[in-house]
């Protein structure tokens, strides 16, 4: 099973803003070579997470309302999403030991407010 969603201009705030867990969303586009180059990682990276923290991608040029609203200008952009706001931002791609530790680090802080 696809363990990375798809969020759109649509479900972006159901999905993401109201999720009671922390959210990475990847901002891409079809014609972006790095964004492709990261996918993989991403999906690694919902396999992992799985239950802990919800994955997803949203192409930037189908749903440009997300986009603009979180000003998105370079992609790949990841966004971690915590309490529907904005935790955290990396720009490019990025080795996912560093994007696993960026998440588990929010997860951590999750345990530690409880």
């Amino acid at each position: 099973m696809e363990k990375v969603l798809q969020f759109t201009d649509d479900n972006f705030k159901a999905e993401v803003l109201n999720s009671s867990t922390p959210v990475l969303v990847d901002f891409w586009a079809e014609w972006c070579g790095p964004c492709h180059m990261i996918a993989p990682t991403v999906k690694e990276l919902a396999n992992e997470f799985d239950g802990k923290i919800k994955v997803g991608k949203l192409n930037v040029d189908d749903n440009q309302n997300v986009a603009m609203q979180f000003g998105i200008r370079s992609i790949p952009t990841l966004i971690i999403f915590k309490n529907g706001q904005e935790a955290a931002r990396l720009i490019g791609v990025r080795p996912k030991h560093e994007l696993a530790e960026t998440l588990n680090y929010f997860l951590s802080e999750s345990v530690a407010a409880s």
